[in-house]
């Protein structure tokens, strides 16, 4: 009889191990989604290039002065320097024609790229970023994409907005689930749980056995969950090994630690509230729930 008793406990345990940690999977791949929203915002705009324009005669001293004050700006991530000789090279591959040979002489103006900081990748910045830049004297002309900057903030905007909206969602969604989980759980305890309190037992010693089973459980489900996201991540990036500048070693830890974290949290939490509603029943009253 113990043994099968034993064997039903044991069965209990890994359903709600294994039911938790489902959950916790789903609720760590939107977190990796919403990170890795921000970690793919981060890099568009940072690939977001401000091309500044030379005047014809400025030396070589001059150019790497201006590169070097370029360099120290707070908004400045990368500066290069692209010549004339190398915008024409490129422009002569891309056309398959020299324009050399019909005009004469060498069209392109030498120019600094500036890949700018996240943070400052927006028409505020840029607008005051472009008027310091026009105050000097080498600088002739200041291009950069301002429709696509304008385009590119609206749909970050637009989809972070959803994505949270879905994260909060789901994070009810997986509260009720994992509730409902370890309620059952505790269900075939109830009768148990009276007992205890018929012969003098204070909630806490009553709650603490149950507590630290429940511990376990929501530690071992996301230890699973975690595992098992990450070879979902390690098989993406077998596939796309691109995605390796958006699902760095950071975010990976984060959401880790989320999914570890709530997993202990939440089965803990739900363990207390069932626990605390059935010691509040009558004797009566547990036979028809």
């Amino acid at each position: 009889m113990k043994q099968k008793k034993k064997r039903t406990i044991d069965i209990q345990f890994i359903t709600a191990t294994i039911s938790t940690a489902l959950v916790l999977l789903l609720l760590g791949t939107v977190a990796l989604f919403v990170l890795t929203a921000n970690n793919l915002s981060v890099y568009v705009r940072e690939n977001l290039q401000m091309s500044v324009l030379l005047q014809e005669n400025a030396s070589e001293r001059d150019v790497n002065g201006l590169i070097k004050r370029l360099t120290a700006k707070p908004y400045a991530k990368e500066v290069a320097f692209i010549s004339k000789d190398s915008i024409l090279a490129q422009e002569t591959r891309a056309m398959g024609i020299d324009p050399t040979e019909f005009l004469g002489l060498n069209p392109y103006t030498a120019s600094v790229e500036v890949s700018l900081k996240a943070d400052y990748a927006n028409n505020d910045s840029l607008r005051w970023i472009e008027k310091s830049l026009r105050e000097d004297a080498l600088v002739t002309d200041i291009s950069y994409p301002h429709d696509l900057v304008n385009n590119i903030n609206s749909n970050i905007k637009k989809i972070s907005i959803v994505l949270m909206v879905l994260a909060l969602a789901l994070l009810l969604i997986s509260f009720a689930l994992i509730n409902n989980t370890i309620r059952l759980t505790i269900y075939s305890q109830r009768f148990l749980l009276h007992t205890m309190k018929l012969v003098g037992a204070n909630w806490g010693f009553i709650r603490k056995p149950f507590m630290v089973r429940n511990f376990w459980i929501g530690l071992i489900a996301g230890i699973l969950a975690i595992l098992m996201l990450a070879g979902g991540m390690y098989a993406m990036l077998r596939y796309e090994p691109m995605l390796v500048t958006l699902l760095d070693l950071k975010t990976m830890l984060i959401v880790a630690a989320v999914i570890l974290a709530f997993g202990i949290l939440i089965t803990m939490l739900c363990a207390r509230i069932s626990i605390n509603r059935f010691l509040r029943m009558k004797a009566g009253d547990l036979y028809y729930i």
